[in-house]
């Protein structure tokens, strides 16, 4: 059997896979993010996690593959990964003293066999002031996640509460993924 291929470079989905004990390889697929706006916000990460698959697949026909994305919705507007300091900042004074809501989508490929499903998990967070949102942001950490705040880090000062699977919120439901993927094969055998 040939390794699961993981269709991402984020080293957050690479270290919650190895919780699955199975070997795989990664694939950086460089695919374009670009959300339809026609799209809500689950739609819109199960698109965007079938397209990191299918780049990845195209590469390794054989294999299984697995594609992911992430996104913040608050208020009718899906958060994706800030631009520059400014957009993070704007964004995370929108998620203050809010619940919104974090999607992850997950595409597993195997030549012509797919499953595509997103999990949802609910987040609140404190009413945050100019001062923790300068500071959060002097530590770099949210240039690189969807809705500027990583919870694993040091974005879980901000965070009231969740509802739903934590590792979804932090790039990928591993538990749902574990039983996606025991169906996914019996299917394909």
């Amino acid at each position: 059997m040939h390794p699961l291929i993981l269709a991402s470079s984020s080293p957050r989905r690479k270290e919650l896979l190895q919780f699955l004990q199975v070997p795989f390889q990664t694939i950086h697929t460089n695919t374009d993010e670009t959300i339809d706006p026609k799209l809500d916000a689950e739609n819109a990460v199960k698109e965007l996690a079938e397209r990191k698959a299918m780049a990845a697949a195209s590469m390794r026909p054989e294999h299984c593959v697995i594609g992911a994305d992430t996104v913040v919705a608050v208020e009718g507007r899906i958060l994706g990964k800030p631009v520059d300091r400014l957009d993070a900042k704007r964004m995370l004074q929108l998620l203050s003293g809010k619940v919104h809501s974090v999607y992850t989508g997950v595409a597993i490929i195997q030549g012509q066999d797919r499953k595509v499903f997103a999990e949802k998990t609910e987040v609140s967070f404190w009413e945050l002031s100019e001062d923790e949102i300068e500071a959060y942001l002097d530590t770099g950490e949210p240039f690189d996640k969807a809705g500027s705040y990583g919870i694993q880090g040091y974005g879980s000062l901000m965070v009231k509460g969740i509802s739903g699977d934590y590792f979804s919120v932090v790039g990928l439901p591993v538990s749902r993924l574990a039983r996606e993927l025991k169906a996914f094969e019996s299917q394909t055998l």
